[in-house]
């Protein structure tokens, strides 16, 4: 039984390294998209120094982190396979593979910010890292309620948590633009 204490905190150290990445990379791809907007003298400095920040958080950290947590969640669904009946537990793999998808996304972003390609703004690249936020909330109260969500509640709170989210992205960019940012 001990040998399962230290496989699950394995499991929550590395999701939560894997979170600190997502929530992370975003604000490197804003900063990144701001930069390519600045003159031609201080986009060459500062893109470089972004995009090697860039890089190093996302495969030195984000990416191991993915890999750690899956494998210690595997090995936490092996060793008590009762988990795989919980409806709460299909939910909740079904918001894994939803990270997964944001995280393969925020790949992509990557890759083509590495060449050079912006197809974001800055204020959708803030939107956009709130995805990570949503998911988070959603997982660790499934989690630690263990039940399949009361739907109606679990989805209005979680609708509620996004409007909150865009409501106040939407008024720091109204800040920002008055002073001029």
């Amino acid at each position: 039984m001990l040998t399962y204490y230290y496989i699950k905190s394995l499991h929550l150290i590395f999701v939560i390294t894997w979170f600190a990445g997502l929530f992370y990379i975003p604000r490197l791809f804003i900063y990144q998209i701001e930069a390519n907007e600045r003159p031609t003298n201080e986009r060459e400095i500062l893109l470089p120094q972004l995009q090697l920040m860039t890089r190093r958080l996302w495969f030195i950290i984000t990416w191991p982190s993915a890999v750690l947590a899956t494998i210690f969640a595997i090995w936490l669904l092996c060793m008590s396979p009762e988990y795989l009946h919980a409806p709460w537990m299909h939910v909740k793999l079904g918001f894994v593979v939803l990270l997964y998808g944001y995280h393969f996304k925020c790949h992509q972003i990557l890759r083509k910010q590495e060449r050079g390609i912006f197809k974001w703004t800055s204020n959708q690249m803030r939107l956009w890292n709130e995805g990570s936020t949503l998911i988070l909330f959603s997982v660790v109260f499934l989690v630690i309620l263990k039940n399949a969500f009361n739907w109606l509640y679990g989805v209005l709170g979680i609708f509620t948590l996004a409007i909150m989210l865009m409501l106040g992205i939407k008024l720091y960019k109204n800040l920002r633009e008055k002073r001029g940012e």
